[in-house]
């Protein structure tokens, strides 16, 4: 049975991490051991794409343009043989004028999204996002990446972001994704199929990180 895999891989440790300031569009880099564990991911997508029925099946690598994610996802390309194909579409949410600021500052002025306005709900900062417009720009993105039936993928993006890579690949409306999340944590992988005999998409592992605990 054939089948249409796509890999999600939420970008290791990066400095604004490390440093405890609000990420979103803020372009921090990995620390080293966001670079080791972007070694450690690589070697394991080589495994799993060795492990394909047909292992010679082409693949193609997309990442979001900030640096973090670009730095692991150039790792990656590098290990598999092709090149990484930058997407600003896969950039994490934006926290507006909160980008680069303690995470203390954001907490004191967060205002948390009411049950009935979940997609739509922008909050008191500045030129954050909206929960509608990340995964509006994230499903476009993973929906042309869908039609490339000829690849496989690897996407590198950020933790906010995966819910929506996950949720576009199994068909779920955008209105339906207000209360969607798939939970993911730096260097972790997340394995999409698609079968071409029942047509199912499914959700083969989640947030996985089973590669990088061996060193911690």
């Amino acid at each position: 049975m054939s089948r249409h895999h796509l890999f999600v891989v939420a970008h290791p440790h990066a400095e604004h991490t490390a440093a405890d300031l609000v990420g979103g569009w803020y372009d921090s880099h990995l620390t080293d051991r966001g670079r080791t564990d972007a070694h450690r991911v690589a070697a394991e997508l080589g495994r799993r794409l060795d492990a394909r029925p047909d292992p010679g099946r082409p693949v193609r690598v997309t990442t979001s343009d900030l640096a973090r994610a670009a730095e692991a996802a150039d790792i990656i390309a590098q290990a598999v043989g092709v090149p990484a194909e930058r997407d600003g579409r896969l950039r994490e949410i934006s926290f507006g004028d909160a980008e680069g600021r303690p995470n203390s500052w954001l907490a004191a002025r967060r205002v948390h999204a009411p049950d009935d306005d979940r997609l739509d709900h922008r909050g008191p900062v500045p030129g954050a996002e909206t929960r509608r417009e990340v995964a509006e720009r994230v499903g476009a993105c993973v929906t042309g990446l869908m039609a490339d039936a000829d690849h496989d993928h690897v996407v590198v993006t950020h933790g906010f972001a995966h819910t929506f890579v996950v949720t576009t690949w199994l068909r779920v409306p955008v209105e339906a994704a207000g209360f969607a999340t798939f939970a993911t944590s730096p260097g972790a992988i997340t394995h999409l199929a698609h079968d071409d005999d029942w047509r199912n998409r499914t959700l083969v592992e989640l947030s996985t990180t089973a590669h990088l605990t061996a060193a911690y």
